[in-house]
């Protein structure tokens, strides 16, 4: 009996009405005197430190699990727009190859219209349509042909120095002999001191060679070769090649000198046929020896 009267004793208290009436009264007495007086800044303060560690274990896992979603967004994102990237720049590379191609045919058509006429001599443009499949020719077919009074033995160039020659007309198209075609020669002279030679194609666009060159002849290494004038087939004055190698030997009475074309043999599209170069007289025919019969005495 005295042990049930304990335990009722010991759970009597105020209502919960006027428990929730107190506890409301204490807080907002609290809230003023904190806002009024400041009084419980350092008890907020030491809270609030005791209870950081708490308040950051509880946001942990929706902030990793925040940060895991940006970073796969952005991993995404990232990867999408390396893509993209990837995709125009091949394109603007592409582009870019296309306007540096036409820089360089527009910076030769501008060199070839600035070319100054030489004496009587006129020019006729002309564009490379088609190129010799052989490897070991070196021949291009270029736009103009007996239709536009193209003749052979007409002399092609670039805006550097000369191409080739006319070797065959069509009625629209005209076979073009390049200069680096094997032993196809063209006279020259060494700029330097006016010493004539012949330069012959070596069959390879990057190659000429001067042969049968004594070795004591003045000729060095830069050396500028242009034409001579000579036969009148090539109008004088016009860059061939530079020497770029010489190569003398005491056993042999010839030197061997190589040359490196200067015009674009194998680059550019668009040239230049000249035209009205002045003939020059017939060459006189060579007279026959005259044969001496051994059986016949000379007269005294």
């Amino acid at each position: 009996m005295d042990n049930t009267q304990s335990f009722r004793f010991f759970h009597r208290g105020p209502s919960p009405a006027v428990r929730l009436v107190f506890f409301a009264v204490l807080s907002l007495l609290l809230l003023f005197i904190d806002a009024r007086y400041r009084y419980l800044e350092s008890t907020r303060s030491a809270l609030s430190v005791l209870v950081s560690p708490i308040q950051r274990l509880a946001t942990m896992p929706g902030v990793l699990w925040q940060q895991t979603g940006d970073f796969l967004s952005t991993q995404r994102s990232l990867v999408e727009d390396n893509r993209s990237l990837h995709q125009q720049h091949e394109r603007d590379a592409a582009q870019l190859s296309q306007l540096q191609a036409l820089q360089q045919e527009n910076q030769q058509l501008r060199n070839l219209l600035a070319l100054p006429q030489r004496g009587a001599l006129t020019v006729q443009p002309a564009e490379i349509v088609y190129a010799e499949r052989d490897i070991f020719k070196r021949k291009v077919l270029i736009d103009k042909g007996a239709n536009a009074n193209v003749l052979i033995g007409q002399v092609v160039m670039d805006d550097i120095g000369i191409v080739g020659q006319i070797t065959r007309v069509y009625p629209w198209l005209s076979e073009v002999t390049l200069v680096t075609e094997k032993d196809h020669a063209v006279p020259v002279q060494v700029l330097r001191n006016g010493l004539r030679t012949i330069v012959f194609g070596a069959g390879d666009t990057s190659q000429l060679s001067l042969r049968y060159m004594p070795i004591s002849s003045d000729i060095q290494d830069g050396d500028m070769l242009v034409t001579s004038g000579i036969d009148g087939i090539y109008p004088p004055g016009i860059p061939v090649a530079r020497v770029v190698k010489i190569e003398r030997d005491p056993a042999y009475p010839f030197a061997r000198v190589t040359c490196l074309p200067v015009a674009g043999v194998d680059r550019h599209r668009h040239l230049l046929i000249l035209s009205g170069l002045p003939k020059l007289p017939e060459r006189p025919a060579e007279e026959p020896a005259a044969v001496q019969n051994p059986k016949t005495k000379p007269k005294k």
